[in-house]
């Protein structure tokens, strides 16, 4: 019997280890039976869906830039300056690809009557090839070459851009695009900030809401990795805040600073603070209010979807997954050299997690 006892407990161990495997599935499920996308249907251009954006995407990739010109344009016409903007850096980045159809675009229109939207896309694809020269955006990763390569176009990039500005005088999405550039011109202080009221001057406040994509170009300017600090991170973020109404997303920037300043070196405690605790419960009510069209509303459920995640809050983490579910282009997920790969690894946390706290409940 004593030899036989430890076979028995064994084999009840083991039992009661399917049980609770069995119970937990039937709680969670996998990511298929939970109707998430694996690794290799997220798309890594986007954000979150955007039927017409995708649809030009698929035309230019065909080399045919009319359904691009068409949407950029209803952008303009309906002076959604938040729209334009976004799908300006998108293009831009197709276009710094492969411009075949923008070249074509381009041509199209006479010298002496170019297109403002093509001139906006040129200016943005600019932009956005200099970066891809210039390879790794740390410094510390980039070639000599690189970075002659990088600092060649810049010029080029500037000057795009002010022919974008001049065509679009309405038009903050140029000045936006000019940010990019002043990241790598190395602007100071004084000229980002003019550049800013450039951008202010087209949105004022509160006729406009604030602009997420001319925040989320600033703060990188004044983060530390540029030509700020973390102090002066904050202090932006801060202002974006201060008088931003509920639903417009503002309360995203906090949450970048830190992410940029602290994420690489915060221990696990540190995501719990109830400093940062409140800087999420901010975000979420900010995005329970946005407009269910929000262009930029994915991004802030990206950023929601990790920092529930580093905060055991799983549930809720799993919620803002499934709305972003199919799409990695968004912080945290782009600030590693595979999006996907780091999208699915925290939302397996987060699924984990879930059957971890629903095992409990369940008592098994």
């Amino acid at each position: 019997m004593a030899r036989v006892l430890p076979f028995v407990l064994f084999a009840f161990g083991i039992w009661f280890w399917l049980k609770a495997r069995r119970s937990v599935s039937s709680l969670v499920g996998t990511e298929a039976e939970l109707g998430l996308l694996p690794r290799d249907r997220q798309n890594t251009e986007l954000a979150g869906p955007d039927a017409p954006l995708e649809h030009a995407l698929a035309e230019v990739r065909a080399g045919r830039w009319e359904v691009a010109a068409g949407v950029l344009g209803a952008t303009g016409r309906e002076r959604d300056w938040e729209r334009r903007a976004l799908y300006a850096r998108v293009l831009g980045e197709a276009a710094a690809r492969k411009d075949s159809w923008l070249r074509g675009w381009r041509a199209s229109r006479p010298d002496d009557s170019p297109d403002a939207d093509a001139e906006l896309v040129q200016a943005s694809a600019t932009v956005a090839r200099a970066w891809v020269l210039r390879g790794s955006p740390y410094a510390k990763h980039t070639t000599p070459e690189q970075a002659d390569r990088f600092h060649e176009l810049l010029p080029q990039a500037r000057a795009d851009t002010a022919r974008a500005a001049e065509l679009g005088p309405d038009d903050p999405s140029p000045y936006i695009v000019e940010i990019r550039t002043a990241l790598g011109v190395g602007y100071g202080p004084e000229q980002m900030r003019e550049l800013w009221a450039e951008i202010t001057a087209r949105t004022p406040h509160p006729t406009s809401a604030p602009l997420y994509g001319a925040h989320e170009a600033a703060i990188q300017f004044w983060s530390a990795r540029w030509h700020g600090s973390a102090e002066l991170a904050r202090e932006f973020a801060a202002q974006a805040t201060a008088d931003a109404p509920v639903g417009t997303l503002m309360t995203a920037f906090p949450l970048i600073a830190w992410f940029d300043h602290h994420d690489s070196t915060a221990a696990p405690r540190d995501y719990t603070d109830p400093r940062l605790t409140a800087l999420v419960d901010a975000a979420l009510a900010d995005t329970e209010a946005a407009p269910p069209g929000h262009p930029r509303l994915p991004e802030a459920r990206h950023l929601l979807a990790y920092f529930l995640t580093r905060q055991g809050r799983h549930e809720e983490a799993l919620d803002q997954f499934r709305l972003v579910d199919g799409y990695v282009n968004a912080l945290p997920w782009r600030s590693r050299r595979d999006p996907a790969e780091f999208f699915i690894a925290t939302r397996t946390k987060a699924i984990r997690g879930s059957e971890a706290r629903a095992r409990i409940r369940k008592g098994v």
